[in-house]
């Protein structure tokens, strides 16, 4: 487990021991969205806003990327509540979800928030006072003497003064304490899931796919006779014509790698979105494609840089016959697309 920096005036040990045992996500949300608030300026907090944080914070890991949190946490259900009753977008933006959530007065939503004050808030100052109850650890919070982080009340917490100070300084480094270690915490849960650490935060952009499409498909398209048949609709596609689209989808896989990227109709492209092609469908074509186009590419442009991303999945990428087959192609692409499938992603 990461570090923090140390304090000579306050236990960061007992910090630290918050997370020792995690079986659940809510520690990590909850000491994320405090530092959040400080950074804003605040020491009196109130438990609605770190609730809305918290759910906004895990928002797009869970309704975007659809990582699995594990059965003993109930944040993902409490999550598509919540959407459910405030009618959120999956894409909306963080601060957006927070200030719905924090301005609502539905009367679910607020139960939804409300489930976390249950557990969070105190157990998070076990490492304090580790024998006590929820009524004890409230009051012992308040003897400054004991330097918690915060004072529990029933509505907010109050940030002791040295952990202001601490937080603020350091609001960098423990930002991303919890972002590390929340990372270990969900790889445990989702073993064969790529690039779990890209999935914790949405990012600001997605990269756009102008060199892909330059760089290596127009050069297969031109290179094929001016045009290659979409694998969707069994529609001619042409250099001026296509979109590049992710086979397996990018909400799943989080990359750009050329091994995943094919031409396809832009409007069934916008169609598809973020749902799985069923293999028995379209594996066949979408392999045909694939080696078509780096049979083209190796000899019309052996140094392109893409090539290179075929060996993310075939490390000794030499013999083209004998390395990419389409056996060897399917056993990388089937695993990807049964996890995406068992973690609630839809087929076409």
């Amino acid at each position: 487990m990461q570090q923090l920096p140390e304090n000579r005036a306050l236990p960061i040990y007992k910090l630290i021991a918050c997370f020792n045992n995690t079986s659940a996500t809510y520690k990590f949300y909850w000491l994320l969205s405090i530092i959040q608030q400080v950074e804003t300026e605040k020491s009196l907090i109130s438990k609605k806003e770190l609730f809305a944080t918290m759910i906004g914070n895990a928002w797009y890991t869970i309704n975007y990327f659809q990582l699995s949190f594990g059965k003993q946490d109930l944040f993902q259900q409490r999550i598509e509540r919540v959407r459910s009753l405030e009618k959120i977008d999956i894409n909306e933006h963080r601060d957006i979800i927070i200030a719905k959530l924090v301005n609502s007065q539905n009367p679910g939503t607020l139960n939804e928030l409300k489930r976390f004050d249950a557990q969070v808030p105190h157990w998070f100052l076990s490492p304090w006072f580790p024998n006590a109850t929820k009524q004890q650890i409230y009051q012992y919070s308040r003897d400054l003497k004991n330097l918690c982080p915060y004072e529990l009340h029933n509505e907010f917490i109050s940030i002791h003064i040295l952990w202001y100070n601490y937080f603020m300084e350091n609001a960098a480094l423990i930002k991303d304490f919890c972002y590390w270690n929340l990372a270990m915490f969900l790889h445990q849960k989702n073993p064969h899931v790529p690039d779990v650490a890209g999935k914790l935060i949405k990012p600001p952009f997605r990269n756009n796919l102008t060199k892909q499409r330059r760089q290596f498909w127009d050069i297969v398209i031109e290179a094929s006779g001016g045009s290659v048949q979409c694998i969707y609709k069994d529609c001619p596609l042409t250099i001026k014509n296509y979109a590049v689209e992710h086979f397996v989808p990018y909400s799943f896989v989080s990359h750009d790698l050329i091994w995943n990227l094919i031409p396809a109709d832009p409007s069934f492209n916008s169609s598809k979105s973020d749902k799985l092609p069923p293999l028995n469908r379209y594996f066949d074509q979408f392999f045909n494609l694939q080696k078509n186009a780096v049979t083209i590419i190796k000899d019309k442009q052996p140094n392109n840089k893409f090539l290179q991303d075929y060996l993310t999945i075939f490390p000794t990428f030499d013999n083209l016959d004998a390395d990419f087959t389409k056996e060897k192609f399917r056993d990388r692409i089937q695993p990807l697309v049964t996890i995406a499938s068992n973690n609630g992603f839809e087929f076409l």
